[in-house]
């Protein structure tokens, strides 16, 4: 009798401490102070949608000290398919810029359009294209989608330039897009 609980008590041990292995492959992140999803994101190489569903956050609102899990990405196997890796659309874009009288700069997931003038960050409808996507613009580059905007629905984007005057440059322009997956 007393070999059958050693061995019962052996194997409940063996058992919870290899179930422990399976959860190492997550990690997690302390907030400092100045951090965003956004860069958090970028430095851990994951989507902004992604750190809000495995932390169960409704909002880009994070507070300094909070511990945000942070999954690994695998490499998923290559698969041999004749889908791209990206989606295509067509959109109507036109431009803003930070630089306007009572605008703060920020976008909604966070980046400082003031502090970082030149950075490549495009307003979206987030029920098209998720924020934290990255996204290919005609006659624009690679971008962002960092911002929303009350003009942002449906197939529009609005993407952002250094200055005002470049933004009227711009105007208005119907432009292909790719959305990396």
């Amino acid at each position: 009798m007393k070999k059958i609980v050693i061995s019962t008590i052996t194997a409940c041990f063996l058992l919870f401490s290899v179930s422990g292995i399976s959860s190492a492959a997550a990690s997690t992140y302390k907030v400092q102070k100045g951090d965003t999803l956004w860069k958090i994101a970028n430095k851990s190489k994951v989507s902004v949608n992604q750190l809000k569903s495995w932390n169960g956050l409704k909002t880009d609102l994070i507070k300094p000290n909070q511990v945000l899990k942070i999954a690994k990405p695998v490499a998923a196997p290559k698969k041999a398919s004749a889908s791209p890796a990206y989606k295509t659309m067509t959109v109507k874009a036109t431009a803003y810029t930070a630089s306007c009288k009572g605008c703060s700069g920020i976008t909604a997931t966070g980046i400082n359009l003031k502090k970082n003038p030149n950075a490549k960050v495009i307003s979206v409808d987030p029920k098209i294209i998720p924020l934290g996507t990255k996204v290919w613009v005609e006659g624009y580059g690679e971008a962002i989608a960092g911002d929303t905007g009350g003009a942002m629905k449906g197939n529009k984007i609005d993407i952002h330039l250094p200055t005002k005057a470049k933004a009227l440059q711009w105007g208005v322009r119907t432009v292909k897009i790719k959305i990396y997956q």
